[in-house]
């Protein structure tokens, strides 16, 4: 099977074949290239879509990823990026193995081309010369074979003739010769210019032509193999990003899976749970009864300071109706006060670890400057080591900024955690500072503010002076017990503000007695005179314990 046999004589369809035959190439490379811009487009998409649902930083919504559910989601949103990488993959395998490589190769095919025909045509050309050369002179032949014929025949007539003179028939028989001489010639002309003919003809339609058009066809089935494999390649680029993209909806599925719908219960339970206990049921009082009514610690007189049991922190709140209180909207505290306890103690833990955050970093940033100092010190020629006394002393003084500020939201955090002392029953007995029947005495405490259904808690600002009972024999145990001996003295190193029940308020540089060490929970019982004693924290105070004190009662 060859164009060259089968096909001699379809040179113009051939053409028109071929032709064909690259705008297909070029319609295939075409179709290639707008998948490769469809892919980039997706990949684009789908980026953006992941990008438009991520969480944005700093926000409230970056906070509800810490549910695993919104992990899940979070994940799927990384893993889409993934995904609209592999179809980025895609775009540029196919562009680079597919479209490029096929418009080098059709750039090639078509100089390819252009040489075969012109050479099939130039061939033609040649034939076609022959063949007039061949018409030209079988046409001479003709007519000097005519010529020959008339000039024979005059020459008989005036041969036979009488009345003609010898030289006129002389004269025609000479005639009729060259003209017989002319037609021989014509005819050897004749016969070897078909001779020639017939050869070139033959070179034509059974060497040139032929080999020609094989090589249009190997031209041609090469197109077509070419046209194959970038198919194959095509399937191939999309096969190779398969296991990725499996991979990638593996990790959507594993995702999924980790979704512990318990564990996101127990988060919305750390992240609202205010530490009180419910309101309990209220108690009947009989009116009838002349006797005077016993204040319960469940009735409504207790939003208003008629009386409240002991309060422990995480425990029982005084306001046991808190849910019927209206929130008060007034600025934050500084120290969280006006949420409730487990709430309260989130928010200082954070600014802790905030705050020891930003000590590290001040620190870190002192250790470089002494560095540089002691470069600058060994390498006078580098720079002035007085030129960073200043920064050394800014940083310095934030650093100390920064640990007063931290242990000040210590101070309130061990408050809210149950570590401060003066909680307990024996600080209350020993300090005489904290009456449990008497509210007007820790209106300071954290635990006389009334919480509300949202989380925060208001200000019992009428219980003050509202109702007061009268002491009991409770406070007669109280004050027979005697105050514990000094241990030691302290100076104060920093001024603290203690307004929390069990705490006492100091002045920088100020001196006072120990009477109890920090029992490791952060807080130093101290003593100012016979009626004010309390707890500051450890660090605000620099401590001489006296080892050889037996309980002397002197007083600053």
């Amino acid at each position: 099977m060859s164009w060259g046999t089968e096909l001699w004589d379809q040179f113009d369809n051939l053409e028109k074949h071929t032709q064909w035959g690259i705008d297909i190439l070029e319609k295939y490379i075409k179709f290639v290239k707008e998948r490769t811009e469809i892919e980039l487009s997706y990949a684009k998409q789908l980026r953006n879509l992941a990008k438009k649902y991520q969480p944005k930083k700093n926000s409230k919504e970056e906070e509800e990823y810490r549910y695993t559910a919104c992990k899940a989601f979070l994940s799927t949103l990384n893993e889409m990026n993934d995904y609209a990488g592999q179809h980025e993959v895609i775009s540029e395998n196919m562009t680079s193995n597919i479209t490029v490589e096929l418009a080098r190769y059709v750039q090639e095919l078509k100089q390819e081309r252009k040489s075969y025909f012109h050479d099939g045509r130039k061939a033609q050309q040649h034939i076609e010369i022959c063949w007039k050369q061949l018409e030209s002179s079988k046409r001479r032949f003709e007519r000097d074979c005519k010529e020959a014929d008339r000039a024979q025949q005059y020459f008989e007539k005036m041969d036979a003739d009488i009345n003609v003179t010898k030289a006129d028939v002389e004269k025609a028989r000479q005639q009729a010769q060259a003209r017989h001489q002319m037609a021989e010639d014509s005819k050897a002309d004749y016969s070897s210019i078909l001779q020639k003919f017939n050869h070139e003809q033959h070179e034509y339609y059974h060497t040139h032509i032929p080999n020609i058009f094989q090589k249009i066809q190997e031209m041609e089935e090469r197109r077509i193999v070419r046209i194959g494999e970038s198919m194959k390649t095509y399937a191939e680029v999309d096969r190779q990003v398969i296991p990725i993209i499996g991979k990638c909806l593996d990790e959507i599925v594993k995702a999924a899976e980790s979704i512990d719908q318990k564990n996101d219960s127990q988060l919305v339970i750390e992240a609202y749970k205010s530490g009180f206990e419910p309101p309990g049921d209220v108690e009947f009082e009989d009116y009838t009864q002349p006797m005077k009514r016993t204040v319960s610690d469940n009735s409504l007189s207790n939003s208003r300071g008629e009386g409240k049991p002991e309060l422990k922190f995480g425990g029982k709140s005084k306001g046991k109706l808190w849910p019927f209180i209206k929130k008060n909207k007034g600025a934050t505290p500084e120290d969280f006060s006006n949420l409730p306890p487990e709430q309260r103690r989130k928010k200082l833990q954070q600014k802790v670890d905030e705050l020891n955050k930003e000590i590290q970093k001040e620190m870190d940033q002192r250790d470089a400057i002494t560095k540089m100092k002691d470069v600058y010190l060994k390498n006078p020629q580098m720079g002035d080591p007085a030129s960073l006394d200043h920064k050394l002393t800014e940083v310095s003084q934030n650093i100390e900024k920064l640990r007063l500020e931290a242990q000040k939201f210590e101070a309130w955090l061990a408050e809210v955690e149950g570590r401060l002392p003066a909680r307990s029953e024996q600080a209350r007995r020993q300090s005489g500072m904290f009456d449990a029947q008497n509210p007007a005495t820790v209106n300071n405490c954290a635990q006389d503010r009334e919480s509300s259904p949202d989380g925060s808690y208001t200000e019992d600002q009428s219980q003050e002076g509202e109702v007061k009972v009268l002491a009991t024999d409770f406070d007669d145990e109280f004050d027979e017990e005697e105050p514990l001996p000094a241990i030691g003295t302290c100076k104060a190193l920093y001024t603290f503000e203690g307004q929390n029940e069990g705490t006492i308020s100091v002045v920088e540089g100020e001196t006072l007695y120990v009477i109890e060490e920090d029992k490791g929970d952060g807080w130093t019982r101290i003593r100012r005179n016979e009626d004010e004693e309390g707890y500051v924290p450890t660090s605000y105070v620099e401590v001489y314990l006296d080892k050889n004190a037996k309980g002397a009662k002197t007083y600053i």
